[in-house]
């Protein structure tokens, strides 16, 4: 994820990806987030370590569970971790079913007329842009006058995608706009632009093709940085020769060359390149 890395929740965050038995009386179905997002922790308390987010209109499936707290694996990126029974809201959902991915925030209201601001990234179905109503799971939402075609679909780039999120602050396992981390952030770029790529930086490393050198990068490539004991802890996208786009303290842009991440206000590097990524081939 992001580049404050703690070494001792590394076992934790190995221990979120295996997959438990389902016991006789764990649900099978697949269900829905309907909250604007659940935490995602490394295990089954609220002290533990929030490693992502399930989005609105997200899918998961229940894996194992102790007390009130369930095991989930979701189904957009794999992505396996705690979540509080309580702390959450869904329905169960299709699984064939198809979301639309917002690529903005949204106002909207439940069928007992509450206010909820879906943020971009969070998945919505059947959308009626005439009547202005959407669905997710068995429930219904409205919206209003700005709900059209325009909050789903994408005519930039995407460096321009990338550059409506800048000054976006950063949170360790965040996966919205209003909070979100490294790997989170050009995750979210790409679902935008309908391309799933994995969710931690390690990951995304293996993701796409290699390219050998930074003046050979295009803008949307994935920048990746390791430490000093060659750990991957940091990635950014490129948004024009010599520039990155990138969420440490807060999405911004920097200079980048072939050593790393140079920063104005430090007047030296602060992220060491390690990989260059493709994940649209030109």
């Amino acid at each position: 994820m992001g580049d404050e890395v703690d070494y001792q929740t590394d076992f934790h965050r190995a221990e979120s990806f295996k997959i438990c038995n389902f016991e006789e009386n764990l649900p099978m179905e697949i269900f829905i987030c309907e909250n604007v997002f659940v935490p995602l922790r490394s295990g089954p308390s609220h002290k533990s370590e929030m490693l992502s987010q399930v989005l609105f209109g997200e899918k998961y499936r229940i894996i194992d569970h102790i007390g009130h707290w369930y095991k989930i694996e979701t189904l957009f990126d794999n992505y396996a971790g705690w979540i509080d029974a309580d702390h959450i809201q869904n329905s169960p959902g299709n699984e064939k079913a198809s979301g639309h991915v917002l690529n903005r925030s949204l106002l909207c209201y439940k069928n007992d007329k509450t206010k909820l601001v879906l943020e971009a990234g969070c998945e919505i179905y059947e959308p009626d842009f005439e009547n202005r109503v959407f669905s997710a799971g068995k429930n219904k939402y409205s919206a209003g006058s700005e709900f059209s075609p325009a909050c789903l679909k994408f005519s930039e780039s995407i460096a321009d995608t990338a550059m409506k999120f800048i000054n976006s602050p950063y949170i360790w396992g965040g996966r919205i706009p209003s909070g979100i981390d490294c790997s989170g952030f050009v995750q979210l770029v790409y679902k935008i632009h309908g391309i799933n790529i994995p969710r931690d930086s390690w990951k995304q490393a293996e993701a796409g093709e290699s390219i050998s050198f930074i003046e050979e990068a295009l803008p949307g490539d994935l920048v990746l940085f390791d430490d000093e004991r060659g750990k991957i802890t940091h990635v950014g996208m490129m948004l024009a020769q010599g520039l990155v786009i990138h969420a440490s303290g807060r999405v911004r842009i920097d200079t980048i060359d072939h050593q790393g991440i140079y920063k104005n206000e430090i007047r030296g590097y602060s992220h060491k390149l390690r990989t260059i990524r493709r994940i649209i081939k030109k």
